[in-house]
């Protein structure tokens, strides 16, 4: 494996692989040792648990870490042939070049601006650093893509005994503003990818770019999932083994700040999750973080359906299992085997 961008470049045998090593990890495997390599992070966009989650894995596998964040870091321009005297000190050409060749991986963190549509769909800041940097980067969260989440996504799924085939209800919710895609869409291709029966449920006007359905029919297809988009709830949530629930904004008031309040402003109550929501065995799943009594009622979260904790633990194996294979590739026949202490 050489990086990670999108969890739909990988191949399902593959997935499958990485989702079984992080449940061992889990269960307590050693992970392997990488004497002298080095791991970079790049966040030039908050996180908690991205942050930690690598750190961690980095210490389980004996990686040296350079991390970068925060206001410490010059802007990045990543358009080329721009005459570089505003903001941005620093272009990706260089930036990406040096830090490939202080590290074995790099790991980059960018969110989606906001401000253009088409600027977004181009995914440009993780994109440059893959051109650039020489070495394998990891998406740590784009703009359209986190895929470190959907691979602890999957592995949670497995852990509970969710079944591959089993009804997946992405759901919109209400959130004061209108979020980036990047959760949404690895989501639903993710769901896709483990052959189950996926539902998009959201209100009319907060569908997800067609480009995206279309990746995850696609996926579906080879899988044997089906996706359907449904905006009566009884119906998308009748039989769901999983709830995951998840705010975004509306394609069409993309950047339009006022625009967005206006279109989401009668949902407010309506799209908040309540315990009537789930079934007898339906599990609650979120990313995190999350704004009770805002996105999902304390009753969920607190009760015995919420996932959102495991989720949050196989960040930590689920990037333990992909460093593994990374650098295990990159540096074929001279790994150890010693357990981490």
């Amino acid at each position: 494996m050489n990086g990670l961008y999108n969890l739909a470049d990988v191949h399902p045998s593959e997935l499958r692989a990485l989702v079984a090593r992080a449940l061992e990890l889990r269960r307590g495997a050693g992970a392997k040792r990488f004497q002298g390599k080095a791991l970079g992070l790049l966040f030039l966009s908050p996180s908690l648990r991205t942050q930690a989650s690598f750190q961690r894995a980095a210490g389980k596998l004996g990686l040296e870490l350079v991390h970068l964040s925060g206001a410490g870091i010059w802007q990045v321009e990543v358009r080329d042939g721009v005459v570089m005297d505003g903001i941005a000190a620093e272009h990706v050409r260089e930036a990406a070049a040096v830090l490939g060749r202080y590290v074995d991986v790099l790991a980059v963190r960018a969110f989606a601006t906001h401000r253009s549509l088409a600027e977004d769909l181009a995914d440009p800041v993780v994109r440059s650093f893959q051109r650039h940097a020489g070495v394998p980067v990891i998406n740590m969260e784009s703009a359209l893509w986190h895929p470190c989440q959907a691979l602890a996504d999957w592995t949670t799924l497995d852990q509970l005994g969710v079944p591959s085939d089993g009804k997946f209800v992405l759901s919109w919710a209400w959130h004061p503003r209108g979020l980036p895609h990047a959760v949404p869409n690895s989501t639903l291709c993710m769901a896709a990818q483990r052959g189950m029966e996926v539902v998009l449920h959201c209100p009319e006007g907060y569908e997800l770019h067609e480009d995206v359905m279309s990746l995850a029919d696609e996926l579906g297809a080879r899988s044997g999932a089906s996706i359907t988009t449904v905006h009566d709830r009884e119906l998308a949530l009748d039989g769901a083994h999983v709830i995951y629930a998840k705010s975004w904004g509306a394609l069409d008031t993309w950047g339009d700040a006022e625009a967005e309040a206006t279109r989401r402003a009668d949902y407010r109550d309506a799209w908040c999750v309540q315990p009537d929501w789930l079934g007898e065995n339906t599990r609650f799943f979120h990313c995190l973080p999350v704004r009770r009594n805002v996105v999902v009622a304390d009753a969920v979260l607190n009760g015995p359906a919420s996932a959102v904790l495991e989720q949050a633990e196989n960040r930590l194996h689920a990037q333990t299992a992909l460093l593994e294979s990374i650098l295990g590739r990159k540096d074929s026949g001279k790994t150890t085997t010693e357990p981490s202490r």
